[in-house]
């Protein structure tokens, strides 16, 4: 039993057998790369190396589970699988465009679930609706990306929405009791103490969030993020340091919370910095003996900060 909860495990633990995602890319774009909100996505954006489907050729959602779930079988053996809506903002499009979408992704026997990835400012009610309508009876996860709880961060790295609107998606989310929520938080971006860091751990927790996605920053070619670290204004956290914080987060955090990530990699061709990024295997398990070293766990500071978030606590003053 590994010292967090682990998504591999949570899944395990509830299917009777190993779950695998079969990544999509349902060709949809972002309000903050169309000129809706912005063009060029954030500071760190570059989907060919966040999502491996965006280099390939762009084959109808239903082709591309059957040949995600046809490899993953064959390299592991899969027999359930979950389809992860991940490129981009997926739920950007008109509600019955989605579901159509959505219910072509869920249509084999085999897929028990369905994970969608989006902004906090792109979930309208009705598509809520319509998610927690399709996902009756199934894992369903709505992806949400916070990145920090710092609003002059989130200006920073041109998010173009604010903490607030995570806030309000996540209250509006879980007004529904068959959806979870998987917030994703980069650690080590631009300007941001170690302090700054540990509040996300403690806004995700207090709002009782369902599952969380740690993220390495990491820099990528063809990014405005690159051309900062070109010009030393970005120092990033060395590998070392990056296993103390991580374990330093896990204890911040609700022990119940589903640990979905640890770290981030990208692709060799165009990873920038740090080098050891790649390394996803040596990263987790220097984190695993790094919680049995220390004998701590995931939530073993919780109580300490439970209740204390200030993020939260002047957003419900407001």
């Amino acid at each position: 039993m590994k010292r967090y909860r682990s998504f591999s495990e949570y899944l395990t633990g509830k299917y009777g057998c190993k779950v695998y995602k079969v990544s999509i890319d349902a060709g949809f774009t972002c309000p903050n790369r169309d000129g809706h909100l912005g063009k060029g996505g954030c500071i760190y954006c570059n989907n060919k190396g966040f999502s491996m489907n965006t280099r390939k050729d762009l084959l109808p959602v239903a082709d591309q589970i059957d040949n995600g779930m046809k490899a993953m079988a064959r390299r592991y053996k899969a027999r359930k699988f979950i389809a992860y809506f991940q490129a981009y903002t997926n739920t950007y499009a008109p509600v019955e465009k989605l579901r159509e979408l959505y219910l072509q992704a869920i249509n084999p026997q085999d897929v028990i679930g369905i994970s969608i990835g989006t902004r906090p400012d792109c979930v309208p009610d009705e598509t809520i609706e319509m998610i927690a309508g399709i996902g009756k009876k199934r894992e369903t996860w709505i992806e949400l990306g916070l990145q920090s709880a710092h609003d002059i961060t989130l200006d920073k790295i041109n998010r173009k929405h604010d903490v607030a609107a995570f806030i309000d998606a996540v209250e509006r989310i879980k007004k529904y009791d068959n959806i979870k929520i998987c917030a994703h938080v980069i650690l080590g971006l631009p300007g941001e103490s170690e302090e700054m860091m540990l509040d996300s751990a403690d806004l995700v927790s207090d709002l009782g969030i369902d599952g969380i996605k740690i993220h390495l920053l990491h820099i990528l070619k063809n990014t405005p993020l690159e051309k900062m670290y070109e010009n030393g204004e970005i120092s990033l956290f060395s590998f070392d340091k990056y296993v103390k914080f991580v374990v330093e987060y896990l204890e911040r955090l609700d022990e119940n919370m589903i640990i979905q990530r640890l770290t981030a990699d990208g692709p060799a061709d165009v990873l920038i910095a740090p080098e050891w990024a790649n390394e996803k295997r040596r990263t987790i398990d220097k984190i695993e003996k790094t919680l049995l070293k220390q004998n701590t766990r995931q939530g073993a500071k919780r109580a300490l900060f439970e209740g204390k978030s200030k993020i939260l606590n002047e957003y419900l003053k407001k």
